[in-house]
C-alpha cells in the first residue's frame, strides 16, 4: 500500500455482503482499512456507541440509531448501503401457555425488549400502531438496557428490567405479556402477528419498502475532506455484495439493497416510524441523512 492511501479506521460486522471487503479480496484504490477485530462473543452493536461518538471513520450502525444520532446533531453521514433487513412481523412473541394474545389485546399489557429505541422494537411498534391500530401510549414497555444516543429520553410508559433478567424467561414467568424476540426460542412461544411471512409481504406491497436494520455511516468531517475515499468505500461495498452472489430469498425481495434509489423509500419510512414514536427529536427524511457525495451513490 502506498503511503498516499487514506487510512480508514472501520467497524463492520461479518455478513455475506461484507466478507470480500473485510478479507482483503478486493483491490482498493487509494484507501487502506484498519478493521476493528471483535473479541470472542462481541457483536457489532456492542460498539455502536463508539461509532456514534465518532471513534471510526467508517462504521456500522442500526438505522434507528443513525436517525437518532443525526437528529441530535452528531456529525455522521449515511451511505446508501443496507447491510441487512427483514420484515419484523415475526419478531414479537407471546407465551401460549397463558392464553391467546392478539395485537388488538395489547392495551394495558406489557411488552419486553432489549432496548426501547433499538431498531427492531421500533419497527415492531410501528407495525402494531400503523397496521393494527395499537395506541402505544396505552401499552407498558420493559427494556433491558438503554440506547446508543445518550440525549434520548424514553417515554414515561417505559421502565427498566431488573438486572440479569432474560427476555425469554420474563415471558415464561408472565412478567411480560409479549416480548420482542423470535418465537422459535421456546416451543411455548407463538408470534403475536398471525402468519408473519404473509404479513411481511403484505406490508411490503402496501409500503413499497423493506424494514432495514443495519446500514453504514462515515464521519461528516472525514466525508468532507475525503469525498473520493467515500466513493471508494461505496464501490468496494458494492463489489463485496456482488462477490457474495447471494440468491434472492423466497419472497424475491433483496434484503441488502444498495444505492440511493434502492434505499431511499426504506429510509424514509424508517424516519416516519421514528418520528411517530418520537424516537427522534425532530422530523427527518432520508435526504437528511446524506450529503451531496453519498446522495449521488447508485
Amino acid at each position: 500500500m502506498s503511503s498516499a492511501n487514506v487510512k480508514i479506521n472501520a467497524m463492520l460486522g461479518d455478513y455475506p455482503n461484507t466478507l470480500a471487503l473485510k478479507q482483503g479480496k478486493l483491490k482498493a484504490n487509494g484507501v487502506e482499512f484498519n478493521f476493528l477485530k471483535f473479541a470472542e462473543g462481541e457483536v457489532p452493536h456492542d460498539h455502536f456507541k463508539r461509532v456514534v461518538k465518532g471513534e471510526f471513520h467508517f462504521g456500522e450502525l442500526a438505522l434507528m440509531t443513525v436517525l437518532q444520532a443525526i437528529g441530535y446533531g452528531y456529525p455522521l453521514i449515511a451511505l446508501p448501503v443496507a447491510l441487512h433487513g427483514r420484515f419484523q412481523h415475526g419478531q414479537i412473541a407471546y407465551n401460549a401457555d397463558r392464553g391467546v394474545l392478539k395485537p388488538e389485546d395489547l392495551h394495558g399489557k406489557t411488552i419486553g425488549m432489549r432496548t426501547y429505541s433499538q431498531t427492531t422494537p421500533t419497527w415492531v411498534r410501528g407495525i402494531l400502531h400503523n397496521d393494527y391500530g395499537v395506541d402505544l401510549s396505552k401499552v407498558n414497555f420493559v427494556a433491558q438496557g438503554d440506547g446508543h444516543v445518550p440525549e434520548y429520553k424514553e417515554p414515561s410508559n417505559v421502565r427498566r428490567a431488573n438486572k440479569g433478567k432474560k427476555l425469554a424467561q420474563m415471558l415464561l414467568d408472565g412478567e411480560v405479556d409479549a416480548a420482542v424476540l423470535a418465537a422459535d426460542q421456546n416451543p411455548k412461544f407463538r408470534t403475536l402477528v398471525p402468519d408473519p411471512a404473509a404479513a411481511g409481504i403484505a406490508w411490503n406491497k402496501k409500503n413499497n419498502a423493506l424494514m432495514v436494520n443495519h446500514i453504514v455511516v462515515v464521519g461528516a468531517a472525514f466525508a468532507k475532506e475525503n469525498p473520493d475515499a467515500v466513493r471508494e468505500i461505496y464501490r468496494l461495498m458494492k463489489e463485496s455484495k456482488a462477490a457474495a452472489n447471494e440468491p434472492l430469498p423466497k419472497d424475491g425481495i433483496d434484503k441488502r439493497p444498495i444505492g440511493y434509489a434502492a434505499v431511499k423509500r426504506d429510509f424514509d419510512i424508517a424516519a416516519e416510524y421514528a418520528w411517530q414514536q418520537r424516537i427522534i427529536p425532530k422530523q427527518l427524511r432520508a435526504d437528511d441523512l446524506f450529503n451531496d457525495t453519498t446522495r449521488a451513490l447508485d
